[in-house]
């Protein structure tokens, strides 16, 4: 229950009066001072206090100011005050002129209308915003005497952190009492908002959550880079500090910062890099106001695909996939978040092309992101066949309806796993890639590929592995210490997709910038440790061995030309493909009639064959746990 007062309206309709009046004769005392000029133009200021009196409630009700909780005003409240004010002070000056011009009053000093009309803005307004700071004070020390306050120390004195400040001060009933922050910027040092000083660096952190009783560090930069995030959280796991961060910058494109986001930090806030430029005029550009479907719309970056998509304002949305309970909890996600969006929920297979060109007849999508596939390793060495008809024969499906019914552009989530493909899934995924780029070609339609690495927090990636052992107890399984891999996160990852596509012009392979690669180990070590637990203490750590015709590290690029974009984060390849036209149909074709017929190994044959660089049949399979 509420414990701030309510002020009833009736009582600041007697306030409003008490002070019109007071405003008047404070106005004249103001411009006369006392004495005997005074008592002689007391009788206009009594003409005064009677017109304003009249004049002012009336127009104060029709702007509303008898109707709004006072309690929870803002700037807002404070303009209309402005304007109300102003309105109301026409009237009276128009009266008394008219009074004086008509003989009624002997004389009138004329700057007391300007002196009235400024201090009616500072009690009217003053008056409604007191009642705001009374709430504000007996909520606070009602919350005080039912829960003690905790002591809150914000890291990042910026436009977030100010932003979780205020909220924190509006609402007391959190119990939390922002006692100081911390910034790197010097111009910031001894500066105080809202009240709230800046009370050392980073640096000092430290010495600060010992200084001042730190009960809890809230993290408030969306931009910070994941090393800052992980200096931050070892330092309050050594102290054994509760610490919560802001949602990341590619997290909070198009949403709100308030303290009701802050969240547990999570592996993917120490790994996320510093943010790049951003170029958001190319994505709403390409996507406002378009019809878009997506494939593969309940999947991990589907699904992200579709969130930052609708932001963009497009006339309507197909989430396209096979499962119905992704689907349908896409569609929920997606209709609390932008209520006013159009979505078309079909649940289809890419495999079966007669339903797929009954969809594009019926909704004629203009843009389309292909994100279905099949993406487990170690799962398509076992399931050929499958990897084979849903990557390869769903694509080209897609690809074929696509330039059927005249759609604009089509852009393909590829992986780096298609480059000198070692497995099934990547050998699939490149043929994927060919089949997209040698349509766009023939066509001149803007079909591109964009290519990317390991993105942590999606089905079946490594980090669900590792909290799946750590909340057995253990052991976590590594094959080897110095394994690494490139790392990104999903909505990063999407955004960059975004940027790429608004890029595009047909035919081009894009590259995202991975970064550095990931030590396996130190990914372990930080999961064990967010989970409140010591590495080789509380869980154990297992080193299996490499196994057969696994990397240490990850190939992302073919050897070969790379151009820069317009944004530094995505590179464009200068790859050919190694077939195009009728040969390479002909083996598509082939690739597809094998897959009917269950024929494994001229499969993996054929695809060595058609791949550069591949070595399908010469790398032994990998367990359904490996680490992709």
């Amino acid at each position: 229950m509420s414990t701030k007062p309510h002020i009833r309206n009736r009582y600041m309709l007697l306030g409003d009066c008490v002070l019109i009046i007071a405003s008047v004769f404070a106005s004249y005392a103001l411009r006369l001072e006392l004495g005997p000029s005074l008592l002689f133009y007391l009788p206009s200021a009594l003409w005064m206090a009677g017109v304003a009196l009249i004049a002012k409630p009336i127009i104060f009700y029709f702007f509303g100011l008898y109707r709004r909780l006072w309690l929870y005003a803002s700037i807002r409240e404070l303009i209309i005050i402005l304007i109300a004010v102003t309105t109301a002070s026409i009237p009276v000056f128009v009266i008394m002129f008219g009074l004086l011009s008509l003989g009624f009053l002997s004389g009138m000093p004329r700057s007391v209308l300007v002196i009235d009309w400024i201090l009616s803005m500072v009690f009217i307004g003053g008056l409604r915003f007191s009642v705001r700071l009374y709430a504000e004070a007996q909520s606070r020390q009602s919350s005080i005497k039912s829960e003690r306050v905790r002591r809150i120390l914000i890291v990042g004195a910026g436009d977030a952190g100010a932003l979780v400040v205020r909220e924190m001060k509006k609402n007391p009933q959190v119990n939390m009492q922002p006692i100081g922050f911390l910034d790197d910027n010097p111009a910031k040092q001894k500066q105080e908002i809202s009240d709230v000083p800046v009370i050392g660096m980073l640096k000092d952190l430290n010495q600060v959550l010992e200084r001042h009783r730190i009960d809890e560090v809230i993290i408030a930069i969306p931009t910070a880079p994941g090393e800052v995030i992980r200096m931050v959280t070892e330092i309050c796991h050594r102290k054994n500090v509760p610490f919560r961060t802001m949602p990341g910058i590619y997290e909070l494109l198009g949403g709100t910062v308030s303290v009701n986001r802050l969240r547990e930090v999570e592996i993917t806030d120490l790994l996320q890099r510093q943010p790049t430029k951003v170029k958001e005029e190319l994505i709403g550009a390409s996507l406002s106001g378009r019809t878009i479907l997506v494939t593969g719309a309940g999947g991990s970056i589907g699904m992200e695909l579709c969130r930052q998509i609708a932001r963009w304002g497009p006339s309507q949305l197909i989430l396209l996939g096979h499962g119905e309970n992704s689907i349908f909890e896409a569609v929920l996600d997606l209709q609390e978040n932008y209520p006013g969006l159009v979505i078309k929920p079909v649940i289809a297979d890419v495999r079966d092309k007669p339903r797929l060109d009954n969809i594009f007849s019926t909704l004629r999508p203009e843009i389309v992101f292909h994100a279905a596939a099949h993406k487990h390793v170690p799962l398509m060495e076992l399931n050929i066949v499958e990897a084979v008809t849903n990557n390869v024969l769903g694509t080209k499906n897609l690809v074929d309806v696509s330039i059927r019914y005249n759609v604009k552009q089509l852009v393909m989530i590829s992986t780096d796993k298609a480059v000198r493909p070692v497995n099934i899934m990547g050998a699939t995924k490149r043929v994927a890639e060919m089949i997209v780029l040698d349509a766009g070609a023939r066509s001149g339609k803007a079909f591109s590929v964009v290519r990317f690495g390991n993105v942590l927090g999606s089905r079946g990636s490594v980090v669900p592995i590792f909290k799946r052992q750590i909340a057995r107890g253990g052991p976590v399984t590594i094959t080897h210490p110095d394994m690494e891999r490139y790392f990104m996160t999903i909505p990063e990852a999407v955004y960059l997709v975004l940027q790429a596509a608004g890029m595009s012009h047909g035919g081009e392979t894009f590259v995202l910038n991975m970064g550095q690669q990931v030590r396996i180990l130190s990914l372990a070590e930080d999961l064990i440790r967010l989970s409140g637990l010591e590495p080789g203490k509380d869980i154990e750590i297992v080193f299996t061995g490499i196994r057969p015709g696994e990397k240490l590290r990850e190939d992302l690029w073919e050897e070969g030309e790379y151009l820069p974009t317009d944004h530094p984060e995505i590179f464009q390849t200068g790859e050919n493909l190694s077939c195009t036209g009728e040969e390479f149909y002909r083996a598509v074709d082939e690739l597809l009639r094998l897959a009917r017929q269950g024929e494994v190994g001229a499969i993996i044959t054929l695809l060595d064959k058609i791949i550069p660089g591949a070595v399908i049949r010469a790398t032994p399979p990998q367990q359904i746990s490996a680490i992709d």
